[in-house]
């Protein structure tokens, strides 16, 4: 079986008892655009190859097949506590998964929004937040911190790892964009600088969630700068996609788990 490649942060890859994967887009058994390791339930892939890949991710991770769960994710602030698997189809709307129980690795899925592994190895909590602009303008960082300080974590222990995500020089978006993150923070400007086109900008989307982290009292914040639009080879993009004009893409898998 070929190896499924996963990219790790030092600061939580120190951690005792966490265990934690960016996983790029090599070692599965997916085909076509979704070569090779597509772990997006919510893709046209074949249903067979995307638990396959899955299945691969859990055992990378050491946990049971079934013990890697995502959420249906809608790019909000909402937060769900996992206490045991669920399946795919019963899978909560929520955007992150905080979880104080071993064995379970709680991930999001991206394809160049933010992944967020979080952890406070004393306290046993962990999470995963999936930041895209909506999400993190909302503010699910700061959801999934409280959610974990609920458990017992605390914000000055807690460990902040930015995966794989697009970046500033391939992240065009519109004026309404711009003004909406000025009208809620006028000091937002920063994370945005003029774009080729007229009326357009390019957003920092991981200088603003590394920010947001920032903010809410997390001292130890890990960005891998990894662009997933710049890298077809390792990684997913929706926005790579629609410019080439394909049907479908792929979709990563980022989790963290208590051993």
């Amino acid at each position: 079986m070929t190896r499924v490649s996963a990219l790790q942060a030092k600061s939580l890859a120190a951690l005792g008892g966490v265990r934690h994967a960016f996983f790029t887009r090599a070692g599965g058994v997916s085909q076509g655009i979704y070569a090779s390791l597509n772990g997006g339930v919510g893709s046209h892939d074949d249903r067979a190859h995307v638990e396959e890949n899955r299945s691969r991710m859990a055992a990378a991770l050491g946990v049971a097949g079934d013990a890697l769960i995502t959420a249906y994710q809608i790019h909000s602030a909402d937060v769900v506590v996992a206490e045991a698997p669920w399946t795919h189809a019963a899978r909560p709307r929520a955007d992150a998964i905080v979880t104080r129980v071993p064995g379970l690795a709680v991930g999001i899925s991206t394809a160049d929004c933010g992944p967020v592994l979080l952890a406070d190895a004393e306290a046993q909590v962990i999470g995963a937040a999936h930041a895209g602009w909506r999400g993190a303008l909302s503010g699910v960082t700061d959801a999934a911190i409280a959610a974990m300080e609920r458990f017992g974590a605390k914000r000055e222990r807690i460990v902040a790892a930015l995966g794989p995500m697009i970046s500033q020089p391939n992240y065009e978006v519109g004026a309404e964009l711009v003004e909406r993150f000025r009208a809620a923070d006028a000091g937002n400007a920063q994370f945005f600088r003029p774009a080729a086109r007229p009326g357009h900008a390019l957003f920092d989307l991981p200088g603003y969630v590394g920010l947001r982290l920032a903010r809410a009292g997390i001292t130890r914040i890990e960005d891998l700068a990894q662009c997933t639009y710049a890298d077809p080879d390792r990684f997913y993009s929706f926005r790579r996609t629609t410019h080439r004009g394909e049907p479908d893409y792929g979709r990563h898998i980022n989790a963290i788990a208590l051993v």
